[in-house]
C-alpha cells in the first residue's frame, strides 16, 4: 500500500542568507487574535515616538549670495537645477546634487524681482526693479534678449508651451520672445500688480494680485478679465494647483492662506492658518497634495492641501524673514530663501530616511505609516504627532491671536443673542475675508 505524504523543502521557506528569520505561516482569523488592537496601538505609539526622535528636516545651506534672496525658480524638467535672485541684482543657478553654484552673474542693477524657466529648454527669464527684462540662454555670460520697459517689474511667469511670458508692474504685459514690445496689456483698476502666475494646465488663464487687495483672473483668448475678488488685506503670492486646474492658493497679509476655485471666488474652499505674520510666498508640490509657505515670522510651514492647519513647521535660530519657497520636482525636498542671503534645503517629510532602503526596512516603514494613519485620532498619538518646539515669540504671539479671536467670536455671539433675528447674520470663516466679487 502506498501512502502519500506532504513534503516541503526548507529552502522554499528560508531566506538566502544563512541564519536569517524563517518564513512563518499565520492564521489571520480575528477570533484567534483578541489582543490585536492593543498590540497595534502600542506599535503605532512607538512609531510616532520614533518619528519625532528622527525628525531632522534640515539637509543643508547653499551659501553664495551676499544679500537677501527674494525670488527662486525650479527647472521644470531637471530635478537638481534651480535658480535664485537676490537684492543686489545677482542671479545664481544651483545644483542640488552638489549644493554648489554652477553659474552666476550680476544680471540687474537693483532687486531681482522675478525668475522663471522657459519650459523644455535651459533658458530662463529674469525681471528687476531696473525696468529691464532679460532672456538668458543656458549658461551664457550675456542675455540673448533684453527688453526695456517704462516701469519697474514685480514678477514674471512663463507660458506652458508658447514662447510667451507675462510680467507684472502697473499692469500685466504679455511678451513674445521675438518682439521688443508687449503684444498684449491687461489691467483692471489696480495701481500696482504684485504678482502674476500662468495656469500650467489651462494655459490661457492667468491670475494676478494687486496692492488694492484684489485677485484678478484673466483669459488671453478674450483679451479681458474673467473675475475679480477684493480681499480684506493684500495678497503677496499665488500658486496654481498642478493637478486640479481650477484651484489656486493665495498667500495673504492677514497671516493666512486661501485656496479658491476659479469658477467661484465668492468663498474660499479652504483657509490655512497657523502663521503669526504676513505670508510672503506659497508653492504646491508636483503632486498637488502638499503646500509649502514662507512667512515674515521666520518660519516655513507645510500643509496638506485638504487640511486647515500645518502638519509641520521648520525654523532655525539664524534664519530671517522668508521671501520665497519652492518644492522640488520630486516632492521630496523644500527650498527656502531668506533675508539673510541663505538658501536652505529641507526634507519634505521631516523623519523620512534619506538614501536607499532594504525591502524589509521599506515594508516596516510602510507598516508603521499605516498604523499611524489608523490610530491618528487617539489622544496620546495625536499629542505626540503634533508637538513641536517653537521659538518663544511664536508661542506667545499664537496665544495672543487665540485670545483675540475668541474675544471677537464671543462679542459677535453676544451681539447676535441680544439683537433681533437676522440683524447680525452669521458669516462663515471662508467668506468673511472676501469683501466683494465682480464678474
Amino acid at each position: 500500500m502506498k501512502i502519500k505524504t506532504i513534503s516541503r523543502s526548507d529552502d522554499d521557506h528560508t531566506r538566502a542568507r544563512s541564519g536569517d528569520i524563517q518564513k512563518l505561516h499565520r492564521n489571520l482569523d480575528p477570533s484567534l487574535h483578541p489582543f490585536e488592537k492593543a498590540r497595534e496601538y502600542t506599535r503605532a505609539l512607538n512609531a510616532v515616538k520614533l518619528d519625532r526622535v528622527f525628525a531632522k528636516p534640515f539637509v543643508g545651506a547653499l551659501n553664495g549670495h551676499r544679500d537677501g534672496v527674494y525670488c527662486m525658480a525650479k527647472h521644470p524638467t531637471q530635478l537638481t537645477t534651480f535658480a535664485s535672485g537676490s537684492a543686489d541684482g545677482e542671479i545664481r543657478i544651483w545644483s542640488l546634487q552638489t549644493q554648489k553654484t554652477i553659474w552666476s552673474t550680476i544680471a540687474h542693477k537693483k532687486f531681482v524681482r522675478g525668475l522663471c524657466f522657459v519650459p523644455y529648454s535651459n533658458s530662463f527669464v529674469s525681471v528687476g526693479e531696473d525696468k529691464v527684462v532679460k532672456l538668458w540662454d543656458g549658461h551664457s555670460s550675456e542675455p540673448s534678449q533684453t527688453y526695456i520697459f517704462k516701469s519697474s517689474f514685480t514678477g514674471v511667469s512663463h507660458h506652458r508651451s508658447n514662447p510667451q511670458f507675462a510680467t507684472s508692474s502697473n499692469q500685466i504685459d504679455i511678451w513674445d520672445h521675438t518682439q521688443s514690445e508687449p503684444i498684449q496689456s491687461l489691467s483692471w483698476g489696480a495701481e500696482t500688480i504684485t504678482t502674476v502666475k500662468f495656469n500650467q494646465t489651462e494655459t490661457s488663464v492667468l491670475a494676478s494680485a494687486g496692492t488694492d487687495r484684489t485677485i484678478i483672473l484673466y483669459d488671453l483668448r478674450t483679451n479681458m478679465p474673467i473675475s475679480k475678488s477684493v480681499m480684506a488685506l493684500k495678497t503677496n503670492a499665488i500658486a496654481w494647483n498642478p493637478m486640479e486646474a481650477f484651484n489656486f492658493t493665495c498667500a495673504n497679509e492677514d497671516h493666512n492662506l486661501y485656496s479658491f476655485d476659479m469658477r467661484n471666488l465668492s468663498k474660499a474652499i479652504n483657509v490655512f492658518k497657523d502663521h503669526v505674520s504676513a505670508v510672503l510666498d506659497v508653492d504646491y508640490s508636483p503632486t498637488g497634495q502638499q503646500i509649502v509657505s514662507g512667512s515674515y515670522d521666520k518660519t516655513l510651514r507645510i500643509y496638506n492641501a485638504r487640511e486647515g492647519h500645518s502638519r509641520d513647521v521648520y525654523h532655525t535660530k539664524r534664519m530671517q524673514r522668508l521671501f520665497c519657497v519652492q518644492y522640488s520636482m520630486d516632492s521630496k525636498y523644500v527650498l527656502s530663501g531668506s533675508d539673510d542671503g541663505n538658501i536652505r534645503l529641507w526634507k519634505g517629510d521631516a523623519s523620512e530616511k534619506m538614501g536607499t532602503t532594504a525591502p524589509r526596512q521599506q515594508a516596516s516603514l510602510e507598516y508603521n505609516k499605516a498604523l499611524k494613519e489608523r490610530y491618528k485620532h487617539m489622544p496620546e498619538i495625536k499629542r505626540i504627532d503634533r508637538q513641536r518646539h517653537l521659538p518663544r515669540r511664536i508661542v506667545s504671539t499664537t496665544k495672543k491671536i487665540h485670545v483675540m479671536t475668541d474675544s471677537r467670536k464671543k462679542k459677535e455671539d453676544n451681539l447676535r443673542k441680544h439683537s433681533r433675528p437676522g440683524a447680525v447674520p452669521f458669516k462663515a470663516e471662508r467668506k468673511k475675508h472676501i469683501l466683494t466679487v465682480d464678474e
